[in-house]
């Protein structure tokens, strides 16, 4: 065979190439290992990489603490407050017994807490502050998870015969209490006398101190025996409302309407969407601003990915021309560099991905450090309501921030790529 049939033969067969053969991979792995001359290029590649991964990685953490922080806020407020709060209208809850052991019976309902609820000044060996007092009975106490299974001092057992009460840790500190001292509360609406109404002064033992883990409860709430709520708040023989916690908080609509009619009495029902609102809208709306703003961060490592891209095209105008030549098709130019890009976007955000990961798994013992090394409180519980800094991953948003990345760096590789393809060999030769 003739050199020249040798030559036609291999044009022929470059031509025919299927798409993304493996000479199209070789060459597009072997411009991302730039040479010394292309260092530049190469230092461009990486920052594009290290943007990806950082705007990857950043995404998923954000969004992964935003989501523990409002999944550990909805189960803190939804732990110790009822799903559902029946308050009367028209004449006091005298019923509470019945009414509340009507609405046990409905299908859903978990169980029912009858409270007495009135503002108080504490105060103790440190001072003094506001707290909500809420009167509850012993056994009712025991059902609610969230302080039965939080005692850090003492304990809640025969709470309705101890006559003391179960306070929150910090406001345990603030006040320089420990269970067994005493706590003196002070109530505006006390006891009528010739000379107007005086406020209640009455000590109490402590008797447990709790922990919710969420800062703005265990600094504000006591629990006291039902009997000694009615005396101190002058509601004998009545409460203030009944709370109803459910099988399932979000089922809260479909069981208003049963819970009327179990009642038996005219009433007024507030669920916890109704006395949340606001905050979690609040919530929502910070977590879309971030995403959006974050999701510039890919967005511009993206761009890097472009840039880089040109300047590739640019220096390899001269073996752009010699595949050409050599029967390379324009589509197989353009998958070269399409590969060259994607490789970069897709390294970065399965780079991004595992960074994204092993923060959120470590995400408390980070904070801490970070917290020991600054000196300072970072996620203070103050004013974050929250003890600890949560992070819960939602494999469906993971996936969503995956996908845009990875769109975002294929994208980001077209136009480059085109221009190559488009590139006229005899115009790149002519001056070489």
């Amino acid at each position: 065979m003739s050199v020249d049939a040798t030559s036609e033969a291999a044009i022929d067969q470059a031509s025919n190439t299927r798409p993304f053969a493996a000479f199209e991979w070789m060459i597009s792995l072997r411009y991302l290992r730039a040479r010394r001359k292309e260092t530049f290029i190469s230092i461009i590649a990486g920052f594009s990489f290290a943007g990806i991964m950082l705007g990857v990685a950043t995404l998923i953490i954000v969004m992964a603490v935003m989501n523990g922080f409002r999944g550990e806020l909805l189960d803190r407020i939804l732990g110790i407050n009822g799903h559902l709060i029946i308050q009367p209208i028209g004449s006091d809850l005298t019923d509470y017994s019945a009414v509340a052991k009507r609405v046990d019976g409905v299908e859903g309902v978990t169980y029912t807490v009858p409270l007495v609820e009135g503002q108080v000044l504490a105060s103790g060996g440190k001072g003094g502050t506001g707290a909500l007092v809420r009167g509850v009975r012993g056994d009712d106490l025991q059902k609610i998870d969230a302080v039965a299974k939080n005692i850090r001092q003492g304990s809640i057992k025969d709470f309705d015969k101890q006559r003391g009460v179960a306070v929150g840790i910090r406001l345990a500190e603030s006040l320089g209490l420990s269970a067994g001292d005493r706590i003196t509360l002070i109530s505006p609406a006390g006891n009528v006398t010739p000379l107007g109404v005086t406020p209640r002064v009455k000590s109490y033992k402590v008797a447990a101190v709790f922990e919710l883990g969420m800062s703005e409860y265990d600094a504000s709430f006591i629990f006291m025996p039902m009997k000694e709520a009615q005396l101190y708040f002058n509601s004998e023989g009545k409460v203030t409302v009944i709370e109803i916690f459910l099988d399932d908080p979000d089922k809260v609509g479909e069981i208003r309407e049963a819970v009327e009619k179990a009642a038996a009495r005219q009433l007024y029902l507030v669920d916890w969407r109704q006395r949340n609102v606001t905050f979690f809208s609040a919530l929502e709306v910070e977590r879309n601003v971030m995403f959006l703003i974050l999701t510039l961060i890919v967005l511009v490592a993206a761009l890097n990915v472009v840039s880089g891209l040109f300047m590739l095209v640019k220096d390899k105008g001269h073996d752009i021309a010699i595949l050409r030549t050599m029967g390379a098709t324009k589509g197989a130019v353009m998958r070269i560099f399409f590969i060259t890009g994607a490789a970069i976007g897709l390294v970065g955000t399965l780079a991004g991905v595992i960074l994204g990961v092993v923060v959120c798994l470590n995400i408390e013992s980070i904070r801490q450090f970070f917290s020991w090394v600054s000196g300072t409180t970072i996620f203070n519980p103050e004013l974050y309501f929250l003890s600890q800094l949560p992070a819960d991953m939602d494999p469906a948003e993971t996936t969503m921030i995956v996908l845009m990345a990875l769109a975002l760096s294929f994208l980001a590789t077209l136009f480059p790529a085109w221009r190559a393809a488009k590139l006229d060999p005899v115009e790149a030769l002519r001056y070489e």
